[in-house]
């Protein structure tokens, strides 16, 4: 008994209270150790230089070695070829390495690092190597909670490679850059938790941008979301980007996100 109710009271803090869970960005924070999360990631943007839709179904496994230390793996898979094939994957490490813990706040720290591959053309001068480029990002995350509301940000630098067997990076364009974020989510319900099966519902705004290194070239999206929790388990995202300001080709800028994720916890506890 005293091991379940450990269990809920992990899973409040981490799914319900803390509102640290973000569309397109991540959080300092981490999944709860020994839980695996399974997120069905789709996109679908409004191509800019031709009819149509760019349609991204990126399917990923993330699981909580320990409370510090959290592993993803991603794939890639898109209708850009006209047809729905797969272009890659890639693989993610964060490490939370700071952590200050209040009763109704806290503040939290981490970095990480993401090695993607992809074989579809390169198409537009924004780095990707979430879904589009062959690269490196690494960064680092800071979130701040309190009470109903997270403010998150963090910073990073990206850089692409070659997208083989068939595209090599063009020379004409910078292949690193700086990026950076802005998040903040509120919980706005329930106004008061009695347990932990009441469904929550969040709303979010975030700012995500990129800086390319070599000329300056930038561009700056908002993303606001709606975000629906079920039995502290089960999540459902629904989130709309619109592009601010932009100096760069960028081939589809602006759509919709719509996530399917659920967690199972415990995993080493399970029979």
């Amino acid at each position: 008994m005293r091991k379940l109710f450990l269990l809920f009271a992990t899973l409040l803090c981490e799914l319900g209270f803390s509102q640290e869970l973000f569309v397109v960005t991540d959080p300092a924070s981490n999944v709860p150790a020994n839980s695996l999360g399974v997120n069905v990631m789709q996109s679908l943007f409004k191509e800019k230089f031709e009819e149509g839709y760019n349609y991204h179904f990126m399917p990923e496994v993330t699981y909580g070695l320990n409370k510090n230390l959290m592993f993803r793996g991603t794939t890639f898979i898109s209708n850009r070829s006209n047809t729905i094939v797969t272009e890659g994957g890639g693989i993610m490490a964060k490490y939370r390495f700071y952590s200050s813990d209040d009763l109704n706040s806290h503040f939290r720290m981490a970095a990480y690092g993401r090695y993607s591959i992809n074989n579809a053309d390169i198409h537009q001068e924004q780095l990707e190597t979430w879904g589009h480029n062959t690269g490196f990002e690494t960064g680092i995350i800071a979130t701040k909670l309190i009470k109903k509301v997270a403010i998150s940000s963090s910073v990073s630098f990206e850089k692409a490679f070659d997208n083989k067997p068939n595209y090599e990076f063009p020379s004409t364009i910078g292949n690193n850059a700086t990026n950076f974020t802005f998040s903040v989510g509120k919980l706005m319900y329930p106004k008061k938790y009695t347990n932990y099966k009441q469904t929550n519902i969040n709303l979010m705004i975030e700012l995500v941008g990129q800086t390319i290194n070599e000329n300056g070239k930038s561009f700056l999206d908002i993303v606001p979301a709606i975000q629906f929790i079920f039995n502290s388990q089960a999540r459902i995202d629904v989130a709309y980007r619109q592009q601010l300001v932009n100096s760069m080709v960028r081939s589809a800028p602006n759509g919709v996100y719509f996530n399917l994720y659920y967690t199972f916890f415990n995993l080493k506890g399970q029979k």
